[in-house]
């Protein structure tokens, strides 16, 4: 697959977009988002836009495309600077200097607003478009939020740690979170009667083991007794994991799993009956010898988290309304300017980076050359089945990347220049060059971003996986 924001040829829309909006519509600017689906939800800066605007657009935007030589670069520094006929446009990434080379990719009108879908299987404009809608009312959820407290760009949050409130800042992100996960726990409580089962999936470092400790003890407040059964004790032994194309053992796969035991260890579950759940020793790469013994009373709850536990396919229930699920995404909310977004993925990378370097014993390299099956084990096992939650959190702090900067910056300081990697290490540099560092001794020991600093009440450091 390749990254939005990696791709020059789709950068190239970018900038066509920031030219021919105020010229379609005198007064206004152009401003990106979020990524959403296979695309970027993108607004006007001052109003709405209409289907029929947005078509207006699409056709100015086609002639656009068809153009030579109306892109110049211009120099490098801490952003890419272009000039775009009579306009100077700043980039955090590179761009395709010819719109004729600019991908496939089509203006759809949503919300407010319209993304910009590069999904080529939809090239002819026939394959309808579902929006994930669920995706797009967490990110909207968190944006309310931040608008309350006037805090939209990098250098709102800036200007609270350079003041000297810092703290503030945390406390304030940390109050988000709290909000919402004793908000998705009311959820769950008023759903009681029927359910039997809570489950949690979110791509990598989405959060979801602190989350789920946090959202148990916000259960047991409403009087609840949740248990949690352990998805990845389920592991198949690593020799009779499936491979993929190249041969290597495929460990997302849902077939990664033991699907019968798992299956019928649910099912005795919910008709009340003990089971002898299995424990995978991680460092064997094999089932353990030891089992737990588990029992789910009438009043209790079973609580399962993984990156499947959304899979319609992980578990044999037949009343829908005996589960609740809940998807996790990172979408961080805090962008550069209200042109280049801060892309979701590469906070999420630097948050995976920074917890392999201190406590996994992988290296930032390591780390970088893992990413690209990471990232395709999610967008296979995962993000396809977000739409099917009952409740969306989105895990990224307000905070965090001032926060992990000098964990990061530290890290990245161990590639060396003849590196393959090193251009992934200018460019994450170059991105944490515009958050203020802040000290992270006041982020509390049950939050989020523990996991991957340490110091976390929920997950120690010294649980290691390696296998």
């Amino acid at each position: 697959m390749i990254e939005t924001h990696l791709d020059k040829k789709r950068q190239t829309i970018k900038l066509g977009l920031i030219r021919s909006i105020p010229k379609l519509f005198p007064g206004e600017t152009f401003r990106a988002l979020f990524s959403i689906g296979t695309g970027i939800y993108c607004v006007l800066e001052n109003s709405a836009i209409s289907k029929r605007e947005v078509e207006e657009l699409s056709i100015m935007m086609r002639e656009w495309n068809k153009k030579a030589d109306v892109i110049q670069f211009l120099f490098k520094k801490d952003y890419y600077y272009y000039r775009v006929e009579d306009v100077v446009v700043k980039t955090l990434h590179p761009v395709d200097l010819e719109p004729q080379n600019a991908a496939p990719y089509r203006l759809i009108p949503f919300s407010t607003g319209f993304i910009v879908d590069f999904d080529n299987t939809r090239e002819d404009g026939d394959k309808p478009y579902m929006p994930p809608e669920k995706l797009y009312e967490a990110y909207c959820l968190r944006q309310q939020w931040f608008k309350n407290l006037e805090l939209e760009l990098s250098h709102d949050v800036n200007a609270y740690i350079t003041s000297g409130h810092g703290r503030d800042l945390i406390n304030t992100g940390e109050a988000i979170h709290e909000k919402h996960i004793s908000l998705i726990a009311d959820m769950i409580t008023r759903e009681r009667r029927n359910l039997r089962i809570v489950l949690i999936s979110g791509p990598s470092t989405s959060g979801k083991t602190i989350f789920t400790q946090r959202l148990l003890t916000q259960l047991q407040i409403n009087g609840l007794k949740p248990r949690q059964l352990n998805l990845d004790n389920y592991f198949l032994d690593i020799e009779q994991r499936p491979r993929d194309k190249q041969g290597n053992y495929d460990f997302d796969s849902l077939e990664a799993l033991d699907l019968p035991l798992l299956q019928e260890h649910t099912r005795l579950l919910i008709e009340g009956k003990p089971i002898e759940a299995p424990v995978f020793d991680y460092v064997a790469g094999k089932r353990s010898d030891k089992t737990q013994s588990v029992h789910l009373g009438t009043d209790e709850i079973l609580v399962i988290e993984g990156i499947h536990a959304l899979n319609p396919n992980l578990l044999t229930v037949e009343n829908r309304e005996t589960l609740f699920k809940i998807y996790l995404s990172s979408l961080f909310g805090i962008n550069i300017d209200p042109m280049n977004r801060v892309p979701s993925t590469e906070a999420r990378l630097i948050r995976r980076m920074v917890r392999g370097d201190m406590f996994r014993g992988v290296g930032p390299e390591q780390t970088f050359t893992m990413w690209p099956n990471v990232r395709k084990g999610e967008i296979n096992y995962a993000f396809k089945f977000q739409e099917d939650c009952d409740a969306m959190f989105n895990s990224s702090l307000i905070y965090e990347l001032n926060v992990l900067r000098p964990y990061a910056e530290a890290t990245l300081q161990k590639i060396p220049e003849s590196s393959p990697h090193y251009e992934i290490k200018t460019r994450l540099l170059d991105l944490l060059a515009f958050f203020e560092p802040l000290e992270s001794s006041t982020v509390p020991f049950n939050s989020i971003l523990r996991e991957y600093i340490g110091g976390s009440t929920y997950a120690p450091e010294k649980i290691i996986k390696i296998y």
